[in-house]
């Protein structure tokens, strides 16, 4: 039997209370605290290094907190650790598959280890798109290819939580737009997603929400539209009756005035609202870009 304590649909499946890392007396994840909601996409988002990594092995019962707590589907990632492992899958950015077996091999196998019905590996293989080369070894699959198989390998339990730790890092555009197509369809169908990422723009494309970490500390938690109202400029592209272009900060007087008079004078031919990026939002509250 698989562990089967379930949240109610108004509870968090995952709660971090001031969950704390130290390494070599350096804060790695340091104090944070939040919630994932049933069925939510929530994106973990900073650069390397800020502690996304390890706060993933402590939710995964990987690595024992040195302060806080974490619970997972109900249950504590420490004293409950077994009974979180039926509950959730992991894809971690190495890509730990058996090379000299083909896809179905490599499913086929891990079902047989963890005790799940060999069954689902034709539907998860054409889940994510591997049913053509299922027979072909994998050292002949591209890295994209490789990722998919991982995500397919990290469903064969039908996880309730599914943790995805940077799954497009070094991909071509091809390869992580399918990969992002694949969590699209997860959490629409139901499944929680965890994403780490320093990709700003796959987590606005694919997060109900997102928090912001940098140096191990979370520096803002909300959805993508509302940190970029927040926190963002607003910006307009103005095109005039005489060609040229301008760029103007609304929330800056003097632009605004320079655009109602041009208004007023019949000189705007069109106007585009631009919107902070999520990237310009973490820069602003970090003074950092992305690595």
């Amino acid at each position: 039997m698989t562990a089967s304590r379930l949240p109610l649909p108004d509870q968090a499946v995952i709660q971090a209370f001031d969950l704390t890392r130290t390494y070599n007396g350096t804060l790695a994840v340091d104090h944070i605290s939040f919630q994932v909601q049933r069925g939510e996409v929530f994106g973990f988002l900073g650069p390397n290094g800020a502690g996304k990594t390890t706060t993933v092995k402590m939710l995964t019962g990987r690595l024992r907190p040195d302060e806080g707590t974490a619970t997972v589907g109900g249950f504590d990632v420490v004293r409950e650790r077994e009974r979180i492992k039926p509950l959730i899958g992991v894809v971690f950015e190495i890509q730990n598959l058996y090379e000299r077996m083909s896809g179905r091999e490599n499913l086929r196998f891990f079902a047989r280890l963890h005790g799940v019905d060999v069954g689902r590996v034709e539907t998860l293989l054409e889940h994510v798109g591997l049913a053509e080369r299922a027979g072909d070894k994998v050292k002949t699959y591209s890295n994209g290819m490789r990722q998919r198989l991982l995500i397919a390998r990290a469903l064969l339990n039908e996880p309730r939580v599914l943790f995805l730790d940077e799954p497009t890092r070094g991909l071509d555009p091809t390869a992580a737009r399918d990969i992002r197509h694949t969590i699209q369809r997860l959490g629409q169908a139901g499944t929680t997603v965890f994403l780490t990422t320093h990709y700003m723009e796959e987590a606005d494309q694919l997060c109900r929400r997102v928090a912001f970490l940098s140096e191990g500390r979370i520096l803002a938690l909300d959805t993508p539209q509302a940190l970029k109202l927040r926190y963002g400029k607003r910006r307009a592209s103005v095109l005039l009756d005489d060609g040229s272009e301008h760029v103007l900060a609304l929330d800056d007087p003097a632009d605004a005035e320079r655009l109602a008079r041009w208004m007023s004078e019949g000189r705007v031919l069109t106007v585009h609202s631009q919107e902070a990026t999520l990237e310009e939002v973490f820069i602003r509250l970090t003074g950092r870009a992305l690595a």
